[in-house]
Order: structure tokens, then C-alpha cells, then sequence
């Protein structure tokens, strides 16, 4: 049905769906001899249509395999390209520390096996979305050379209608986790030089196995979980390993004056039917107060 307004904020201007850490490996070992991440994607995809979302992209935030086999891309192109086709969105893969990116170049996005780095702008309606490339070959912390950060620095230079969102892998943020002191993103501020002060109005991250978010110069960035395994932090700070639990993709909607990031948990759980498209078509024909009585009514029912 069409988007309906009942409070002050107008739908959203654009949508995109957030997913990161897939770690895919050529003829689907369990990854650390524990998780399936072929069938934890596909709960995860088969979580995003249910959502009845046609987002305007769909961001793959890194480590899209865990040893960077042309098989595992091309198992993740198998996968993932029916859901983008029927959704009618385009695809964002960014590079991660797992990754390798000749294979990446050339078994997931056609192109010549090269190790330049994996980056990219769309243009989503005047919301301009730039993949950064923060791999650094044969390491997993993260970097940007100054080939790229001239080259963002360039793209940045004209604004865009809707502003701009960074796609990359390793986020700008600190970690609570030493493991992930470790693997940081080195020399961010070079980063936040070019960043800060320009239409650049969000950064979508990954590498962490968990959600989190902050800001970085002056801009929220926002941390996806993984859809291999996540890290369980109930446990102290240099206890924390992985769990099969948790895992979950981000909904990101891009409104006039915020964007907001829902986590969207990829569970099957009973589920109410207190609210539902006929309820929203009849709340439509009513007038603001009577929705609130009636909202009221059925509560206290």
C-alpha cells in the first residue's frame, strides 16, 4: 500500500537495506567448524523480503567471504542477485579484511583481477552513496591510502541533492572489545579532515559482528551485525567470543532532516496481529483525534 503519514515526519526519501559479514566459503564448510553461513544468509534474505521493503539499494558492508575463494563470491552472487532482482534494487558489495580483491573484482563484480581497491558511487535518486575500500591486502586492520582519500575528497567536492552516505568496512569508532583495538581503522584522522563539514550524512560500517553506532567528525555511522555469527556481549570485555545467535540487518531510512537505522533481529518468533493494513486503511479515514480515541479503545480492550 502507499506510505501513510499519521504523524509529523513524512516517509522516508529513500530506503536501504544494511547487511554485512556473510563470510561465505567455497562449498559451504561450517566457518571455525561451527557456523553454516550459506544457510544464515539465506534466513537473512528470506528475512529482508518479508519485510515487504523495496529499498532504493542493498549495502553489503564486507567480509562478503572468509578466505576470498572466486567459488564463495560466486555462491554469494547465486544467492543474493535473485533477491536484489525481485526487490528491483541495486547491489553494493564493499571489501572487507577477508576478502580478496582480485576474486572480488572478478568473480563477484565482472571485472579484470585486479588489487586496486573495491570502490564506487550511486547515484540513489540525488542520495549519493560512495563505497570505500578500507582492506588492507594481507591484514586485517583497516586503512585508506591516499590515492583514495584524494579520489573521495574529489567526489565530495560537489554536494548531492540528499547528501551523501559512505559505505566502507571498518568502522571510524572505538570498540569496547581489544580484539577489535587491534583491527581498527588506522590514521582516521585523514579520514575526518575530508569528511568533516561536507554532505556526508552517515557512515554504514560493518566488521565488528555487532551492532553499534556513534559518531565520527560530526557524523553518525552505524554499525551492522553479521549474518555468519555475532559476538555475544553478555560476557566480559576479553571474553567475548562468537555465538549462532544474534543475527540481524540493518533498515536504514534517509528523511529530509535524520536517517534512521533499525535493526531488524532474523528470528522466527510468534508474532501479534494487533496491527495490520486493514487496521492502518481504516486509521486513514479517521481524523487525528478520533484515531487517538480509537487507538485508546482498543488498548484499554
Amino acid at each position: 500500500m502507499e506510505p501513510v503519514q499519521f504523524g509529523q515526519y513524512p516517509p522516508a526519501r529513500r530506503t536501504i537495506l544494511h547487511v554485512s559479514d556473510t563470510h561465505l566459503l567455497a562449498g559451504n564448510p561450517p566457518l571455525a567448524g561451527r557456523y553454516d553461513t550459506a544457510a544464515n544468509l539465506a534466513r537473512t534474505l528470506e528475512a529482508i523480503e518479508r519485510t515487504g521493503v523495496r529499498p532504493d539499494a542493498i549495502v553489503f558492508t564486507g567480509d562478503l567471504t572468509d578466505l576470498g575463494e572466486p567459488e564463495a563470491y560466486a555462491a554469494l552472487r547465486a544467492a543474493v542477485e535473485p533477491v536484489a532482482e525481485r526487490l528491483g534494487a541495486p547491489l553494493v558489495w564493499v571489501s572487507g579484511n577477508h576478502d580478496e580483491r582480485p576474486a572480488l573484482h572478478s568473480a563477484l563484480l565482472g571485472e579484470e583481477p585486479t588489487e586496486e581497491p573495491v570502490t564506487g558511487v550511486w547515484d540513489l535518486g540525488g542520495l549519493r552513496l560512495v563505497a570505500l575500500d578500507t582492506s588492507v591486502p594481507g591484514w586485517h586492520h583497516g586503512d585508506l591510502d591516499e590515492g583514495q582519500l584524494a579520489w573521495l575528497r574529489g567526489v565530495l567536492a560537489t554536494p548531492a541533492p540528499l547528501g551523501t552516505l559512505l559505505a566502507m568496512h571498518h568502522p571510524p569508532l572505538p570498540s569496547h572489545l581489544p580484539l577489535f583495538d587491534i583491527l581498527e581503522l588506522r590514521d582516521q584522522p585523514r579520514l575526518a579532515e575530508i569528511v568533516r563539514g561536507s554532505d556526508v550524512r552517515g557512515i554504514l560500517a560493518g566488521h565488528l559482528h555487532y551492532s553499534t553506532s556513534g559518531t565520527f567528525a560530526g557524523i553518525p555511522v552505524s554499525v551492522a551485525a553479521a549474518t555468519c555469527y555475532t559476538m555475544n556481549l553478555t560476557r566480559p570485555a576479553v571474553e567475548v567470543n562468537g555465538m549462532d545467535a544474534g543475527q540481524s540487518f540493518h533498515l536504514v531510512h534517509v528523511y529530509d532532516q535524520t536517517i534512521t537505522h533499525a535493526v531488524v533481529p532474523v528470528v522466527d518468533a510468534p508474532t501479534g496481529d494487533y496491527f495490520s493494513a486493514e487496521w492502518v486503511e481504516r486509521m486513514s479515514l479517521l481524523t487525528p483525534e478520533e484515531r487517538l480515541e480509537e487507538f485508546s479503545r482498543k488498548r484499554r480492550s
